[in-house]
C-alpha cells in the first residue's frame, strides 16, 4: 500500500485519531480492516474516537474525521474543526467528513450560515445538499484537477468509490473558492471530490473513500488512506 501523505520515515510511532462513530457500516467495517495495515505498513498506530468521549485533539499526531453523519456530538466536531486549524493539527475529512469541513469553514471563516439538509432539512442557507442520485456503493471516475496539490500526488484519473447522497453544493464550492479553497479533484456526479483548505500545512477532505478495499487486502487507491507526516511534537 502506497500512502502518499506518510512522506517522511521517523523513528517512532504516530498516533491517529479516527473521530467517528462506529457503526455497522460498510465504511467502518473497511476502515477496522485498515487499522492493523496502517500499523504493519506504516508504524502507524490508529483509533476510533467516539464523538461524544470528550476527546482532546492535542493528543494524536493527525485526526482523520471519518463518514457517518449524523454524528452522536456534532458541537464536538465542530469545536475539533476550531482547534486543527488553529493548531495546524494534520486533518482528513472523508465524505461526511468533508461535509462537516465545509459548513465549520463557511460558519467560522465566512461567517455565513451554513446548514445540513439531511440534519436541518432542506433550507435557503443549504450548504450541503442532497446529490441528485445518491451514491450508495457507487464508483464514479475522480479527476485531479491541475495545478492542485491534490494533482501532485494523483495526476491521472482514477475510479472513486462513494456511500453518500449528500455534497456541498455549487454556491457554497464557489464561495469556498473565492476564500482560498483550492479543489483538487472533481466528478460529473458530485462535483468537488477534493477540497484542500489554505493556511494549514495539511487539510484535505475527499467525498470518496480511499479506504474502501481494505477488508480484502486490496492496495489502497492513489490517493492513500493514510496521514500527513505529524506535528512536531519535540520527538
Amino acid at each position: 500500500m502506497t500512502c502518499l501523505w506518510l512522506d517522511t520515515l521517523v523513528p517512532v510511532t504516530w498516533t491517529i485519531g479516527l473521530i467517528g462513530d462506529i457503526r455497522d457500516f460498510r465504511s467502518h467495517q473497511e476502515l477496522n480492516a485498515l487499522i492493523p495495515q496502517l500499523m504493519s505498513t506504516h508504524d502507524v498506530s490508529a483509533s476510533w474516537v467516539p464523538t461524544g468521549s470528550n476527546f482532546h485533539v492535542t493528543a494524536f499526531d493527525g485526526l482523520w474525521l471519518v463518514p457517518g453523519s449524523p454524528y452522536d456530538d456534532d458541537d464536538a466536531v465542530e469545536r475539533a474543526f476550531r482547534q486543527v486549524r488553529k493548531e495546524s493539527i494534520p486533518f482528513l475529512g472523508t465524505c461526511s467528513g468533508m461535509q462537516y469541513a465545509v459548513l465549520e469553514f463557511v460558519r467560522t471563516e465566512l461567517n455565513l450560515c451554513a446548514t445540513h439538509a439531511e440534519t436541518d432539512g432542506l433550507r435557503g442557507d443549504n450548504a450541503v445538499v442532497p446529490l441528485s442520485c445518491s451514491l450508495d456503493g457507487a464508483v464514479t471516475m475522480v479527476v485531479p484537477r491541475p495545478g492542485s496539490r491534490f494533482a501532485h500526488w494523483v495526476s491521472a484519473p482514477f475510479e472513486g468509490v462513494h456511500f453518500c447522497s449528500y455534497a456541498a453544493s455549487p454556491a457554497t464550492v464557489a464561495a469556498l473558492r473565492d476564500a482560498g479553497v483550492v479543489v483538487g479533484a472533481t466528478s460529473e456526479e458530485v462535483g468537488a471530490e477534493v477540497l484542500e483548505f489554505p493556511d494549514h500545512p495539511f487539510y484535505v477532505t475527499s467525498m470518496y473513500q480511499p479506504h474502501i478495499g481494505a477488508s480484502e487486502g486490496a492496495p489502497i487507491d492513489p490517493a492513500g488512506a493514510c496521514l500527513p507526516p505529524g506535528r512536531d511534537r519535540g520527538r
